[in-house]
């Protein structure tokens, strides 16, 4: 489970965001990462259970380094200030859709689904919810899926785009650029001995969104 020592870990390197702090309280950071390592390995054990790509999937492959890259932005923390880890087969560097799970104190959310694609995913994308949109439509209004992930999140189009009409039928879907899918939890639900379970369940709802994009962009290249 993930202890409250964990999220203090998180709430002090928030506001002594600096290598001079971070060093001196390594142990504290080390601490911080077997926690929270532990607990998505247990996540990653549960995933095998029904991902068989994941078999030989390792959890040191799955885990994000805490390091920033400030190369390209104006925000110059060395450090995030939270712990994350993606699930694919492989782990993070997959290049699936995968299930993100981010540990951050008062903003802890497992995310999953089409995030930024490549043009070319989202013309397949397109083309699919042209032609058949009942299976995507299947998925993301079921109502376990909908009370699970009741919000829509994504960067979205204001007009109709190339190819397509203001009266077709899935046009509000048609406009999306990205279309993903994001849970919060409270600290308080997080630090509870049964939040895994809880986890794993609301995963497995997300499952058949995550096999949809993945059978669509990635199957034929197989």
């Amino acid at each position: 489970m993930i202890r409250e020592a964990t999220f203090e870990f998180l709430r002090n390197l928030e506001e002594n965001n600096n290598r001079e702090w971070f060093n001196e309280n390594r142990a504290f950071y080390e601490e911080a990462k077997s926690n929270f390592t532990d607990f998505s390995d247990i996540l990653l054990t549960k995933l095998k259970g029904i991902e068989p790509d994941f078999a030989n999937t390792q959890i040191k492959d799955c885990i994000f380094r805490i390091n920033r890259d400030v190369r390209f932005s104006k925000n110059k923390a060395p450090y995030k200030n939270n712990l994350s880890v993606a699930f694919g087969p492989g782990g993070r560097h997959s290049g699936r859709i995968d299930y993100y799970f981010q540990l951050q104190n008062n903003e802890t959310f497992i995310g999953a689904g089409m995030w930024q694609p490549s043009p070319g995913n989202l013309a397949k994308f397109r083309q699919e919810l042209d032609y058949n949109p009942e299976i995507l439509k299947g998925i993301i209004e079921d109502p376990k899926f909908k009370s699970t992930f009741p919000t829509v999140h994504g960067e979205k189009l204001k007009r109709p785009p190339k190819n397509y009409t203001e009266d077709h039928p899935e046009i509000e879907l048609l406009k999306c650029k990205e279309l993903f899918f994001i849970r919060n939890y409270q600290n308080s639900e997080i630090i509870k001995s049964g939040f895994a379970d809880v986890l794993f369940e609301h995963m497995k709802v997300i499952k058949p969104y995550i096999h949809y994009l993945n059978d669509l962009f990635f199957l034929e290249n197989d």
